[in-house]
């Protein structure tokens, strides 16, 4: 953009530098903060790493402090006690601005309104709800985690034009083309964890990183649905397991054998409680959130794309469809029997968005806005800050 612009045009370009924080800053928000006087850009800043300055405060840190007469644009309400870093509130009222902009409070209840009150309390005009949508979207895992404790989970598939998501022998690949497996790359690159089914992992021995990322952000957990522990030790997951870390779930059902032939460096064996026999979804989930694992992307098999949906653990679904058509009855379906036999009882989502990438079709689609939005408000707020 030019150096000059208008509200909206300063506030689009706080929510692109927080974007730049993205696998860099979890558990933290992404936040970017933009310095405006009289109508003209004087400096920017971003949230870059956990415990590096927050974005107000690499912004006022670009004029020394000294921002007397200037607006701030920032994505996300300013924080107003010492974490990791001192507040940005007590940094944004010595520095003189007269006027800040914030898209949307912080759910975070040590923050949640306390930073708007501040500033207002002392002086300072705050202006609240510019862009809000797009910044809760910016943040949804965040978001999702912070009030609930629960982690923001992506279910990617990727089928054919019938709903078919392997062969019949349980093999899947290649069902896209390259430039869709570049997103979902990119998708692993800026995600905390990734998980798959145990057949998913015996039948396509995956790594499950963002290799054709260069200079990935950061390196996913690597997390195994296996209720037996049948994965083999010598897999390319558990080979590679002192790089990246893996954490194989099963339950009591699991033969202490398999389970110590699987422990090692990098390799962690986490017993769950069963439901019906497989591994229990919230129990997991519950597992990943209370390590700080926000952002969960979710590579299905079938099986295990049916146990979230029934568990309604699915907040975003992404669905890659590739221009093919198998036409065999006994292929992989898109989700295993879910137990619904009329349209009423089917699973609903909302459509996000739909864009073409290489031959295939990628589908984001979300489910329970509603309920979402209303999770993310100061009044359900839950949890402390990380």
């Amino acid at each position: 953009m030019s150096r000059f612009g208008t509200p909206a045009d300063f506030m689009r370009l706080a929510l692109r530098l927080a974007r730049r924080g993205e696998g860099h800053v979890s558990p933290n928000p992404m936040v970017g903060a933009v310095l405006v006087r009289d109508g003209r850009l004087v400096a920017t800043g971003h949230h870059r790493a956990v415990g590096r300055d927050h974005a107000e405060v690499e912004a006022l840190r670009r004029v020394g402090f000294r921002a007397e007469g200037c607006d701030l644009y920032v994505n996300l309400e300013p924080c107003c006690h010492h974490g990791r870093t001192p507040p940005c509130t007590e940094a944004i009222l010595k520095s003189g601005v007269r006027r800040v902009f914030v898209a949307t409070v912080d759910p975070n209840p040590r923050v949640s309104g306390r930073g708007i009150e501040t500033l207002r309390g002392r002086g300072v005009e705050v202006e609240v709800g510019l862009l809000e949508a797009e910044a809760r979207r910016l943040n949804e895992p965040f978001f999702r985690w912070i009030t609930t404790g629960m982690p923001f989970v992506t279910l990617k598939m990727a089928a054919t034009l019938d709903g078919r998501i392997a062969q019949r022998d349980g093999r899947s690949r290649w069902i896209t083309a390259e430039p869709a497996r570049r997103v979902v790359h990119r998708l692993r690159a800026v995600s905390d964890a990734v998980v798959v089914g145990a057949g998913t992992a015996i039948a396509d021995d995956p790594l499950l990183l963002p290799t054709l990322v260069r200079r990935p952000p950061r390196t996913p957990v690597r997390v195994v649905v296996d209720e037996e522990a049948r994965l083999e030790p010598g897999s390319r997951l558990a080979r590679t397991a002192r790089d990246a870390p893996v954490v194989v779930a099963c339950t009591q059902a699991a033969p202490e054998g398999r389970r110590a032939a699987l422990r090692g460096p990098g390799i962690e064996v986490l017993v769950l409680p069963h439901d019906g026999g497989l591994v229990a979804l919230p129990a997991l989930m519950a597992e990943l959130g209370r390590r700080s694992l926000q952002n969960v992307l979710v590579e299905g098999g079938a099986a295990l794309a049916a146990s979230l949906l029934r568990a309604n653990l699915v907040d975003r679904l992404l669905l890659f469809c590739a221009p093919l058509v198998l036409g065999d009855p006994e292929a992989v379906p898109l989700v295993r029997d879910l137990g619904r036999r009329t349209l009423s009882e089917a699973a609903r989502f909302t459509l996000r968005s739909a864009r073409r990438v290489g031959p295939d079709l990628m589908v984001e689609c979300v489910t329970d806005l509603d309920g979402r939005a209303e999770a993310c408000s100061p009044e359900s707020s839950r949890r402390s800050e990380p």
